[in-house]
């Protein structure tokens, strides 16, 4: 290839260059978009605390006596038809229903068993509450036996009884041997308990922010949920079966949703520095954030519902702080 001189066109440049000054101006965000809301957790909660009505109820009730007796029914004609053709197969086959009812029987106990423990729960709070109203040191004494003796056989609580039995003897006033009881023996336990709340709030905070499919926020902020109320009820001793678990679900969320705590906005996102601005990024991490809130929130109110004692020498667990711990670093800055 041959080379020679080469000629530059000078006109282009000789035209005045663009200012930076005249470039368009970088658009806000766009500030007419609402704030999110949690969907996912106010849905999961309406739906847990939805009392059906009297009708709904009398027609499962009907329902399921209906279907036990034609069950009944059919089970015995077929275990009598069966001992008349083939003896052997009808014992056994009656062997098989017997089992299947004792597990049956079994399991109606143990759910009766975890109903009693709940009672025994509100039963302490209640009576602990009361003897701190009225300054009764009897009382209060009364309370810290029967709470000796919930926890007699927890290996996680021996320490805290035995020094709550070397020093409850120098407490001469209700407060301050309920205040003794709450800081040996249940500050431990309230640990536990906020450390289920923040792994549950982390894990539907993630689950919204990840998942885009329709209704799998709300399926997994409503097992979320009542996982981490069980897991919460087992910590204080309250260790609840399936109907029970579900009975406390209802009693958490109905007083959130009665109180209005389901409806939240910006204020649970703050303690989370750039939230704000990470809700405006992605609505689905602002959602994120928001549903963690509310799960922080539903925790809090399974610990005071669920502890033996009220909260009076040691601090409630405060959703701002679950939310920060638990967040922190998976939306904003560690």
């Amino acid at each position: 290839m041959a080379r020679g001189p080469i000629l530059f066109d000078l006109e282009e440049d000789s035209k005045p260059q663009p200012s930076v000054a005249d470039a368009p101006a970088v658009p806000e965000f766009d500030t007419d978009v609402p704030p999110p809301k949690g969907q996912a957790m106010q849905i999961a909660a309406r739906l847990a605390a939805r009392k059906p009505s009297r009708l709904v109820r009398l027609f499962w009730a009907l329902a399921g006596a209906l279907v036990t007796a034609l069950v009944s029914i059919a089970a015995w004609t077929f275990v009598t038809d069966l001992m008349a053709r083939y003896p052997l197969m009808g014992w056994a086959m009656a062997l098989l229903i017997g089992a299947f009812l004792l597990v049956l029987l079994l399991l109606s106990l143990r759910e009766m068993a975890a109903f009693g423990r709940l009672a025994r729960l509100d039963g302490l709070r209640h009576d602990a509450g009361e003897a701190l109203a009225q300054g009764d040191l009897s009382a209060a004494r009364s309370v810290t036996d029967r709470l000796e003796t919930l926890y007699k056989h927890r290996e996680d609580t021996r320490w805290g009884r035995d020094r709550l039995t070397e020093l409850r003897g120098d407490q001469f006033d209700a407060e301050a041997l309920l205040g003794l009881a709450e800081s040996e023996v249940l500050a431990p336990l309230d640990r536990a308990a906020t450390r289920e709340v923040e792994a549950a709030a982390r894990q539907v905070a993630a689950v919204t922010a990840l998942v885009p499919l329709a209704l799998a926020d709300v399926a997994a902020a409503l097992s979320s949920n009542l996982r981490m109320i069980r897991r919460i009820a087992e910590i204080y001793g309250g260790r609840s079966g399936f109907f029970g678990s579900w009975r406390l679900t209802r009693a958490v969320l109905s007083h959130l949703v009665a109180t209005g705590a389901v409806a939240v906005g910006d204020d649970l996102i703050e303690p989370l520095l750039g939230g704000s601005i990470v809700a405006k990024l992605s609505r689905r991490f602002g959602e994120g954030l928001v549903n963690g809130a509310l799960t922080a929130r539903v925790g809090v109110a399974a610990i005071e519902v669920c502890r033996p004692l009220p909260f009076a020498r040691e601090k409630r667990p405060g959703v701002r702080g679950i939310v920060k711990r638990a967040l922190t670093g998976v939306f904003g800055k560690e």
